[in-house]
């Protein structure tokens, strides 16, 4: 175990115990922080790795969500296990997306695009299904239990958003060092040239979608049993997709820990300075400083904060191909 490693494990222990010490308030930022890290670095395995532009990831997240709480309620299944079903069903939802622009072809603006049209075709759907709230939405009752997905208090969520981050980590360094990461790689590089050189860019192009969707749509369920409502609106609407993928830009796309650090700078900057703007009357004025933030970010830092912060601690870092 190197110094990197000695330092990510401390990182974890303090992390752990915060909640021992941190008002109600600051433990939910904490959670936002987790979470947000969560989807950044799901929608980063098909973007950042891939190079495969999606705003319309929300959808993911919607179906996640809407699923889990539609078994729950209609068929008393628990949510721990309705976020799986809603993971496979995203799943293949992402693989008609795929096929549809990656077997025509579709790239850059085309590809987004198809993106953004899937998720709002099914925003628009899911408003007209009177079983899933329509327009209206739909209110969770609260029934708190393990199996409910539901407890009182902030912590147990806590401990359950640090979980989902920790893993969507190991799963993506797991990634990363295979022949899946490679490959994927290779097609973000130059996706012609993996071609002509015998990559099977269509297949690992629909496996990296249906990864990213899964992974995304397990944080969907999680969201809905946190904030205990969903709309379409706002659970398949562009703003949620745009909240997603701006901490791994700001973090660092393509990387190990730029959806994690990017979370860390924006998330708190968010939750905050809406609360402090909302005081004075000025509702709205965090997102221009939110916007300003990242605008500056992607002006003199492209690659993300992360390049810095790798060169602090490359006193840290050992040298070995794949390090974040």
């Amino acid at each position: 175990m190197n110094r990197l490693h000695l330092l990510l494990v401390l990182i974890l222990a303090v992390l752990s115990g915060l909640p021992l010490v941190l008002s109600k308030y600051t433990l939910g930022i904490f959670i936002m922080i987790f979470y947000y890290a969560y989807l950044g670095q799901s929608w980063n395995v098909l973007t950042g790795y891939t190079g495969h532009i999606s705003l319309g990831h929300a959808l993911y997240i919607g179906i996640g969500a809407y699923t889990s709480v539609f078994l729950a309620q209609h068929y008393g299944l628990s949510p721990w296990v309705g976020m799986f079903a809603g993971g496979i069903l995203a799943s293949l939802v992402a693989l008609i997306l795929g096929f549809l622009g990656f077997r025509f072809g579709l790239r850059g603006v085309y590809f987004v695009i198809l993106t953004i049209a899937f998720a709002e075709i099914t925003r628009l759907v899911v408003s007209h299904i009177e079983v899933l709230g329509s327009f209206s939405g739909i209110f969770l009752d609260f029934d708190p239990s393990f199996r409910n997905f539901q407890f009182r208090g902030n912590i147990p969520y806590y401990y359950i958003a640090l979980t989902m981050m920790v893993l969507s980590l190991a799963a993506v360094r797991l990634i990363e060092i295979s022949k899946l990461g490679r490959f994927m790689v290779a097609i973000r590089e130059d996706e012609d040239a993996a071609q002509a050189l015998g990559v099977n860019t269509f297949k690992y192009n629909m496996i990296a979608i249906a990864i990213s969707a899964f992974m995304t749509a397990l944080g969907g369920c999680f969201y809905a049993n946190y904030i205990f409502y969903l709309h379409p609106d706002s659970l398949f609407g562009m703003g949620l997709s745009i909240e997603l993928i701006l901490r791994p830009i700001v973090g660092g796309m393509g990387t190990l820990f730029g959806p994690i650090l990017g979370s860390f700078i924006l998330t708190p900057l968010s939750e905050v300075s809406r609360a402090y703007f909302s005081k004075g009357g000025l509702e709205g004025m965090h997102l221009i400083l939110y916007g300003i933030i990242t605008i500056l970010v992607v002006l003199f830092m492209p690659k993300g904060i992360i390049v810095y912060v790798r060169q602090w601690l490359k006193p840290l870092i050992p040298e070995r191909k794949g390090d974040d």
